[in-house]
């Protein structure tokens, strides 16, 4: 029995999608019958539809030579259920309403650009691609990987002079609304003329001093999906790469999309790892200076002397051997980003092996420094979000300075700071230390 599609379902259906921007509607006349077709602009070839559909419609002008004219092209059938309707158009058919029948045409369209493969945020396991430059590219992408009715997306243009083209995109039955009304108003309120990059967005959303990032950036649609399921807001940007993702809190910046690939056995021990990565980090250099300046009594003989005979030879503080250490590794770390990728590593590692010898052999740094060194380098580069990164790359410099005048006290007291400072951040309403968004609505 074939099922029967009346105005009011499709009133209803329509009414559900309103806020997708990308759902177009077209009302086709012939005699007293009207023929609605409907599809996903994102996720449709609109020149097929038109050379197809809309072209034999045109014609024939003929209703039943239109629809044996329809049944003769790839990808006809005849919708049964409203759920086989919904699912249809998600994967990028268009559907044809008749007075008693609706059929649906596939039409889905090719990529403009093709998606690129992950260069930042790698994983092990999982897909392997990231966003494309493309919006429309982008959209469909986060369509097929979410195929949901609920999936709603709204378009405008951010930059005065710019005017590029801004998606929102969410799960109307999941997202928050104080945090979309909140995000609504800040786009509004965004007055710049030109807006290029997702990371630009980002600042422009935040607070202009704010230290620790609270919108994520990523470059992975799984990450987008997964936080969009979580109730979450994205934002994709045309002609950039990347997502921005909101609210996000700390938790988010310290996970990697293999947490939920790998079993929990594998994946516990891994973020421990990360969280004593970025202590080690941050708090390395200036639990040196503090220990080794000011107490020494907090080492084992042995490791005491042993510390002073490798510091037997540097002729100055050790906070100037740790700040010279640090700015080489800071500088090699910028080198390496700036660099051609195929010469990047390589001048970067031959750079920090000649110059730690050199350094070490010529009396101004010791052996024990370059070990430090290395650790802080290589434990940065384990926090998986180069946002957070960044940011924790700067917080040791203040550790630093504090160790320098205080200690070991001082270094205590710059952590309780910081931890006051973390703890007082909010993301579009969001504490900033909550474990992690969404997990209201997995409980229930």
């Amino acid at each position: 029995m074939m099922f029967l599609m009346h105005a009011f379902d499709l009133d209803t259906f329509i009414h559900r999608m309103v806020r997708a921007d990308d759902l177009e509607i077209r009302k086709l006349h012939v005699n007293d019958v009207t023929i609605q077709l409907v599809y996903l602009s994102t996720m449709c070839d609109k020149k097929y539809i038109h050379s197809s559909i809309i072209k034999a419609f045109l014609d024939i002008n003929n209703l039943s030579g239109f629809e044996q004219a329809l049944k003769m092209l790839t990808g006809f059938e005849i919708i049964q259920t409203e759920d086989q309707m919904k699912e249809k158009l998600i994967g990028g058919y268009s559907l044809l309403y008749f007075p008693q029948l609706t059929y649906a045409i596939e039409t889905k369209r090719d990529p403009t650009s093709k998606p690129q493969e992950t260069s930042i945020e790698n994983i092990l396991q999982g897909p392997q691609f990231a966003f494309s430059e493309d919006l429309a590219t982008n959209i469909q992408m986060l369509r097929t990987r979410y195929p949901s009715q609920d999936l709603h997306v709204e378009f405008m243009r951010v930059g005065t002079k710019s005017q590029t083209e801004l998606a929102i995109i969410y799960d109307k039955t999941r997202v928050d609304e104080d945090v979309l009304l909140q995000l609504e108003n800040k786009l509004m309120a965004i007055d710049v003329e030109v807006i290029q990059a997702a990371n630009q967005l980002q600042m422009l959303l935040t607070k202009r001093h704010q230290f620790l990032p609270t919108l994520m950036v990523t470059e992975r649609p799984d990450r987008t999906v997964l936080n969009i399921s979580q109730g979450k807001i994205s934002l994709l940007l045309n002609g950039t790469p990347f997502s921005v993702n909101l609210p996000a809190v700390f938790y988010d910046f310290m996970s990697s999309m293999d947490d939920v690939y790998e079993l929990p056995w594998i994946v516990r021990p891994l973020q421990s790892l990360r969280f004593i990565g970025m202590f080690i980090t941050t708090s390395l250099p200036a639990l040196y200076v503090a220990t080794v300046s000011y107490n020494p009594e907090f080492f084992r003989s042995q490791i005491a002397i042993e510390i002073a005979g490798s510091r037997s030879a540097v002729p100055y503080p050790s906070f100037y051997e740790v700040f010279l250490m640090l700015f080489l590794i800071e500088a090699l770390t910028e080198a390496s980003i700036r660099l051609p990728k195929f010469i990047g590593s390589t001048a970067t590692t031959v750079g920090g092996l000649i110059l730690g010898q050199a350094a070490q052999q010529a009396g101004l740094v010791s052996s024990i420094m370059i070990i430090i060194a290395s650790a802080v380098a290589i434990s940065n580069f384990v926090i998986p979000m180069n946002t957070l990164s960044f940011s924790m790359r700067v917080v040791k410099f203040p550790l630093v300075l504090l160790a320098i005048f205080f200690g070991l006290v001082g270094v205590l007291a710059g952590l309780f700071c910081f931890l006051i400072y973390t703890t007082s951040l909010r993301s579009f309403g969001k504490p900033y230390l909550k474990l992690f968004i969404g997990e209201d609505k997995k409980t229930r």
